[in-house]
């Protein structure tokens, strides 16, 4: 089933951030954003928090893409490998592959890097996936 034009409401924590979702498709979301000085730690350089949210919205956006109008899904688990600083005025793009997906479990591979192509953090993942959204959760 697609979703392709059909693109996910980013949470409020993401528009906060300033991310934007530049590509929703069939097994596939790409998530990006201009790091700026609010996206900074005290060392100058993009705060692992940023990664972390920009990895997630990405992955769980790719499983989203290829589950059914009814399905919902959580992050159970987020293991993130932070390989090189970004500096502010840099642009990074998140991208996913959902590696397997089983009835109430899927396993999503995540990548981080710099338009210019540098690798910037990796991830692996867990989602839980549920038959129908749970009736506790509003929006």
């Amino acid at each position: 089933m697609s979703h392709e034009g059909d693109v996910p409401r980013l949470t409020e924590l993401a528009e906060t951030l300033g991310m934007e979702i530049t590509e929703f498709s069939e097994g596939s979301c790409v998530v990006e954003l201009t790091v700026g000085r609010g996206h900074l730690n005290m060392g100058g350089v993009a705060h692992g928090g940023v990664h972390a949210t920009l990895l997630d919205t990405a992955m769980g956006g790719t499983l989203v893409s290829i589950l059914s109008k009814e399905e919902w899904c959580a992050t159970a688990q987020l293991d993130i490998s932070y390989l090189n600083a970004v500096n502010k005025g840099e642009h990074i793009v998140a991208t996913a592959e959902v590696v397997r997906r089983g009835r109430n479990l899927a396993h999503v591979e995540g990548k981080l890097v710099t338009v210019e192509g540098n690798l910037v953090a990796t991830a692996k993942g867990t989602w839980a996936i549920w038959e129908t959204r749970p009736k506790s959760r509003g929006g």
